[in-house]
């Protein structure tokens, strides 16, 4: 069996017969395909009389899988965290922080309880921006936060942020 691949990313097709591939033209065992799924999972199809429908149906499954979003799990990302409150989303990624010590897990959440949560944690996690950003960190100037406890706060902000945003990748 052996198997003749086409453009990089399309798949394969192939008989499973003892045949050598120039004789596929004449052999009367049907063609198979193999190709990568949506999901990434390896997927075969078999039953094409004649090599151009096996070529046909790997286009076709080709072309779906180019038409459809670029992620349709990065869709559901968005969708799902977008509309989610930024405070519910600070206690997933809390939770998630397993390396921290004792002591960091305490001041981070006095972080977040006294100065980020206040401030931010009814906002949608879609609605943020730099000006969202900087608007923050003005009103911590302005409650006469200390400069290192304003940058510890927007240290962890960042932080948040940059792993939500990573989850729109």
């Amino acid at each position: 069996m052996a198997a003749r691949t086409l453009a990089h990313g399309m798949g394969s097709f192939f008989k499973e017969c003892e045949h050598p591939r120039h004789r596929w033209s004449k052999c009367l065992h049907p063609y198979k395909i193999r190709y990568r799924s949506s999901t990434g999972k390896q997927a075969e199809e078999g039953g094409f009389a004649a090599q151009d429908q096996a070529i046909s149906r790997l286009t076709e499954i080709y072309k779906e899988k180019k038409a459809r979003p670029s992620s349709q799990a990065r869709a559901d990302r968005i969708q799902k965290y977008g509309s989610m409150r930024f405070q519910e989303y600070a206690t997933e990624w809390v939770a998630g922080q397993r390396h921290l010590a004792a002591a960091s897990v305490r001041h981070l959440e006095s972080l977040l309880e006294h100065h980020i949560l206040p401030a931010l944690g009814s906002r949608r996690m879609n609605s943020f921006d730099h000006k969202v950003v900087d608007g923050f960190i003005r009103t911590m100037e302005k409650a006469h936060a200390g400069l290192a406890t304003q940058a510890n706060a927007f240290d962890k902000l960042r932080a948040i942020l940059l792993n939500a945003h990573q989850l729109e990748r």
